[in-house]
């Protein structure tokens, strides 16, 4: 359920459809759940993954993410085995955009997280995935994509803040790490310092 003080934008019909983005491939996730009654949706949390770890554009992500991953079909998927997660966005190398829960609706990508003083972060974040290796780095077509994203929703929702999965589960998570360049989306998105993390 989204606040009553989210910008009437987030229904417009020329970009959104109750919450899902026009430039994006639908591919629903039944891993979603209801927003606490009045979260603010203030909060864009950038990850990376790929699976297996390394290899890309095999549809391994989107099989993830909508429960139809075969467990057995790598070693690596045994780690993971019956792990149900969902993120909003997925953006591939080559640039492509998934979306797999709509923004008003509860994904499950951050766990266990806190950031400017609220724990729980899935209750009021956007979550992005981002097709590559923790710490390693991202395809131009990918920043743009994702700039183009931000764009959208800070239009959308009240954003106020930009973090990685890293910055909310600080010891927990890595992702996406040293190989994102912050400077660059900042300068996409030509917002100042205080959107995002301080840097280290």
């Amino acid at each position: 359920m989204t606040s009553s003080k989210q910008s009437p934008i987030a229904t417009s019909p020329a970009l959104w459809h109750q919450g899902w983005y026009r430039h994006a491939r639908a591919l629903a996730s039944p891993n979603i759940g209801a927003r606490p009654a009045g979260a603010q949706i203030d909060l864009i949390v950038i990850h990376s993954i790929s699976l297996p770890p390394g290899e890309f554009e095999n549809g391994e992500v989107q099989r993830l993410f909508t429960n139809q991953l075969d467990w057995d079909a790598h070693p690596y998927f045994q780690r993971i085995r019956g792990l149900q997660v969902s993120c909003h966005f997925f953006i591939s190398r080559s640039g492509a955009l998934w979306q797999f829960v709509a923004c008003h609706n509860r994904a499950w990508h951050a766990g266990d997280s806190r950031y400017r003083g609220r724990s729980d972060c899935n209750d009021d974040s956007i979550g992005i995935e981002l097709e590559g290796l923790e710490g390693g780095r991202f395809e131009a077509r990918q920043y743009e994509t994702l700039a183009a994203l931000c764009a959208a929703l800070l239009q959308a929702y009240p954003i106020a803040h930009i973090a990685g999965h890293e910055h909310i589960a600080a010891g927990r998570k890595k992702d996406p790490g040293p190989g994102f360049e912050w400077p660059l989306l900042q300068a996409s998105l030509a917002l100042p310092d205080k959107y995002f993390p301080v840097a280290s």
